[in-house]
């Protein structure tokens, strides 16, 4: 590995593969976070042309890693049976952390310290913890820490039935601290803020699942890799998305986090899933050392910070500056995945970059940035269909936005995100 003492070295995307994404349905699912990596990650590669030890560094992002793999990206390597010499290590940027796993490959073979870099993103929401409640846990404290007889029974004589109530560690995950508002109510911001209607909602949201159905139908979804369980139980296909959705049947639904008045439902946010995404990184050196063939290059990437009230504008935020450094406008990207944390959301973002006012404001320009073609955005649908495995996302739309490049024939490509606390990323793409 040699750096150059001139210009940043290109960084090529060579292969990627994802699970299923699998809808969690109130019980541990079928696999835990290595298990996902692992279930793509074999598949993937066995078909490089290089051996176990050709990769310099495994990272995988994850934000909810369980007890027995608290290093997912460590762990998932030895399972793959990558060289042992080979480090591996997990990333946490909340939403963001597929991404940023990507970005931290990126940039190590971009300064010339990696050649190979295997990087990408697992998550069981599924496995989410349920916590004890803070008296139960001075009980058990107090329990623990008495030192005869008589003080344990005097102390168990304490316990009371609503100890037992448990704390579900993925509502607490979902809420910010700061700001102490969860993620669907800074979406109902974004809402008031940009005037977005709920049926626009249900009407973006409708598209999502429409679009996800004819993706799986004409077989556009490559990526996927089938995956067992250990029942022999397959599993081929994202499960959360609903082609039978109508207007009618989304405008039924109540809100979930601004009753009764508010706009963001279970029918047009995203779902809590399970899934994991792998992107196989290379330098020229590593691809003509292995006879790699190139799907895309990553030509540059953003992050951005916000309040976290009103996170999900975190996309227009990473993507602009990605734009204006190398001359481009909205209309210029041939294909946008902008990751559907909520139809809210991604609505709010595509009326923020139309308004004059918040992108002289917020992002110092001078004018509107202007409008997003619907027919680039999300064109095979989104988080809202698909569901938004936390640590996994990032690197799926990557993944998903150099596969339909090529299979539209087009060139360019953003992959951007709002992420939980405030934050938003984005990486610019060329086909090869």
């Amino acid at each position: 590995m040699t750096a150059s003492a001139t210009a940043p070295r290109p960084v090529y995307l060579i292969d990627g593969a994802r699970t299923p994404f699998l809808k969690a349905r109130g019980k541990p699912g079928p696999f835990t976070p290595v298990d996902l990596a692992v279930a793509c990650g074999r598949p993937l590669l066995q078909r490089l042309p290089c051996g176990p030890d050709a990769f310099d560094d495994v990272i995988a992002g994850c934000v909810n890693p369980i007890a027995d793999e608290v290093n997912p990206g460590r762990v998932a390597g030895l399972r793959l049976g990558l060289d042992e010499a080979t480090p591996g290590w997990t990333v946490q940027r909340n939403c963001g952390s597929g991404m940023q796993s990507v970005d931290v490959g990126f940039r190590a073979i971009q300064n010339g310290t990696a050649d190979l870099i295997l990087a990408g993103g697992t998550e069981a929401l599924s496995y989410a913890p349920l916590l004890f409640n803070k008296p139960a846990v001075d009980w058990y404290g107090e329990l623990a820490g008495a030192r005869n007889l008589t003080a344990r029974l005097t102390t168990l004589l304490k316990f009371r039935p609503r100890f037992m109530k448990p704390v579900i560690g993925l509502v607490h995950g979902l809420t910010d601290p700061i700001v102490e508002l969860n993620m669907g109510q800074t979406a109902e911001v974004l809402a008031f803020l940009f005037d977005v209607s709920r049926s626009e909602a249900d009407a973006y949201a409708l598209r999502s699942h429409q679009r996800l159905a004819a993706a799986q139908v004409e077989g556009r979804l490559t990526e996927i890799e089938p995956v067992f369980d250990r029942h022999g139980n397959l599993y081929d296909h994202d499960d959360g998305v609903r082609p039978d959705s109508t207007m009618e049947t989304l405008a039924k639904l109540s809100p979930v986090f601004e009753k009764p008045y508010g706009k963001v439902t279970a029918g047009n946010s995203s779902q809590i899933t399970d899934g994991a995404t792998w992107l196989v990184l290379a330098s020229d050196a590593a691809i003509e050392k292995h006879r790699l063939t190139p799907l895309a290059r990553i030509i540059d990437s953003q992050w951005a910070a916000l309040h976290p009230s009103v996170m999900g504008l975190g996309p227009t935020l990473a993507s602009t500056p990605l734009l204006t450094r190398h001359g481009l406008m909205l209309s210029d990207i041939d294909l946008w995945e902008l990751n559907e944390a909520f139809a809210a959301q991604v609505l709010a973002c595509v009326k923020a970059w139309a308004d004059e006012t918040y992108c002289r404001r917020v992002l110092g320009l001078d004018q509107a940035l202007g409008s997003i073609d619907p027919a680039r955005l999300n064109v095979d649908g989104g988080a809202i269909g698909l569901g938004h495995p936390v640590g996994t996302s990032g690197a799926r739309i990557i993944l998903h936005l150099v596969k339909t490049l090529h299979q539209r024939g087009l060139k360019r490509g953003v992959a951007t995100e709002c992420i939980g606390g405030g934050q938003g990323g984005a990486m610019l793409i060329e086909t090869i």
